[in-house]
C-alpha cells in the first residue's frame, strides 16, 4: 500500500481548494486517517472502510452541472491512488480487550474471572499459511510439556470470555491457545449489532479456518505444547467448528462441541456440516446442548446422534433440560450455572478419558 506524507497531503488538498471557487470552508477536503490501535500495526478494519475515501461530497461542489461535478470527484481521488484498503488489508493483528461491545452490558454478578497467578498467560502471533495472526495463549508457568486444547472462540471473537477460559484450561495443567479466526475478515469485537457480526463471520471460509488451527497447533508445539495429547473445545460458532476439526485432523485426541449448530445449507464457503461429517471424525466427540435453544432444533441433535452412531464413531452429546444456547456464558443473562459447571466437569473427565490430560 503507498504511503503518504500527512502534511504533504493536507498541502496539497489546500492547494487545491484555492482553485474550486464555491467549496465552503467547512468541507475542506482533507483525508480521514484512522487513529492507530494500542499495540498494533496499522491497518483497516471494516468499519473504516466505509470513510477511507470520504474527502470530497459533491453535493459541496460550484454550480457547475453533474458532469462537471463527477469530474472534480475524480480528480480529488486521483490525489490518492491506492489508498482504499481491500478486504485483504483490513487484516486485524491484535486482539480486542475486554468483552465484544455487542454483549454488553455484562452480567457482572455472574461473570467468572480467573487470575493469571501461576500461569504464563498473554497474546502470540501464529504463523499461519499466509501471515500471522493473534491468539490468545495460556499455560502453567512452570514445567511442561502440557497438554495443549484449542479454544474455539464463539461469533464475537476472541474476547473476554475466550480468554478466561484459556485460563481455567491452564489452572487444570493445559496449554490453551484461542487464534483470532476472524482477523483476515476485520474484528467483531468492536461491533454493536449481531446483525453486522454476521455479515463479517458469513464471509470466512471453513478451509481457512482449518488452516489457523492447524497453524494453532504448530505454534503450540513450539511453545511447551504436547500436541501428541491435543485436544479442542469450541463454543457457540466454535462449537461447530469444533465437530469439522475432528474430523480434518487426525492428531486430535478428542473434543468437547458446546452448542454448535450441526445442520445447515451447504455453501461454497461452509461446503460441510457436522451432520455431514459424522463418518469422517478422527476422535471421540462430546456435545453439550441445551432442550430450550431456540437455534439448534432438538430434531437436529438427534440427527447427529443417529449419524454417530450409524457411522460406528465414539460421541456422546448430552442435552440440558431447560438449558438455552450459550448457558455456559456466564457474563451473559443465558449463563446457567448448573449445566455449565456440569458440562466443564464432562469436559475435564472427557479429555482425561480419551488422553488429553
Amino acid at each position: 500500500m503507498e504511503k503518504r506524507d500527512g502534511q504533504a497531503c493536507k498541502a496539497a488538498d489546500a492547494s487545491r481548494q484555492e482553485l474550486i471557487p464555491g467549496v465552503p470552508e467547512h468541507r475542506t477536503p482533507v483525508l480521514d486517517l484512522p487513529a492507530r490501535a494500542p499495540n498494533a500495526s496499522f491497518t483497516f478494519d471494516e468499519r473504516w472502510e466505509s470513510r477511507a475515501m470520504t474527502v470530497f461530497d459533491t453535493r459541496d461542489t460550484a454550480p457547475t452541472g453533474e458532469a462537471g461535478a463527477t469530474n472534480l470527484a475524480a480528480d480529488m481521488r486521483s490525489l490518492f491512488p491506492k489508498f482504499e484498503p481491500s478486504r485483504r488489508e483490513a487484516m486485524l493483528t491484535a486482539l480486542a480487550t475486554g468483552f465484544a461491545l455487542a454483549t454488553q452490558p455484562v452480567a457482572a454478578d455472574t461473570t467468572i474471572t480467573t487470575d493469571t497467578e501461576g500461569l504464563d498467560a498473554s497474546e502470540v502471533q501464529v504463523s499461519a499459511p499466509d501471515r500471522a495472526i493473534p491468539a490468545y495463549r495460556a499455560k502453567p508457568a512452570q514445567g511442561g510439556p502440557f497438554p495443549a486444547v484449542l479454544v474455539v472462540q464463539e461469533i464475537f471473537g476472541v474476547h473476554e470470555h475466550i480468554k478466561d477460559v484459556c485460563r481455567r484450561l491452564a489452572k487444570a495443567g493445559y496449554l490453551a491457545i484461542a487464534p483470532e479466526l476472524y482477523a483476515r475478515q476485520g474484528e467483531v469485537a468492536g461491533l454493536k449489532s449481531i446483525d453486522d457480526i454476521r455479515a463479517v463471520v458469513a464471509t470466512v471460509p471453513d478451509a481457512q479456518v482449518m488452516g489457523d488451527l492447524d497453524a494453532a497447533v504448530a505454534h503450540a508445539a513450539s511453545d511447551g505444547g504436547d500436541v501428541a495429547r491435543l485436544g479442542i473445545a469450541g463454543f457457540c460458532w466454535g462449537g461447530r467448528i469444533t465437530w469439522l476439526y475432528a474430523a480434518h485432523n487426525p492428531k486430535i485426541k478428542a473434543g468437547v462441541a458446546w452448542y454448535g449448530r450441526l445442520v445447515g445449507e451447504a455453501s461454497e464457503l461452509t461446503p460441510k456440516h457436522p451432520v455431514d461429517i459424522a463418518a469422517d471424525l478422527k476422535a471421540p466427540v462430546l456435545g453439550l446442548y441445551g432442550s430450550a435453544d431456540q437455534g439448534i432444533p432438538l430434531d437436529t441433535v438427534n440427527a447427529m446422534r443417529r449419524a454417530c452412531t450409524n457411522a460406528g464413531k465414539t460421541c456422546e452429546i448430552v442435552v440440558f433440560e431447560g438449558a438455552p444456547h450459550a448457558f455456559h456464558a456466564d457474563y451473559r443473562p443465558t449463563y446457567r450455572a448448573e449445566p455449565a459447571k456440569e458440562g466443564w466437569s464432562r469436559l475435564l473427565a472427557w479429555f482425561k478419558q480419551y488422553g488429553v490430560a
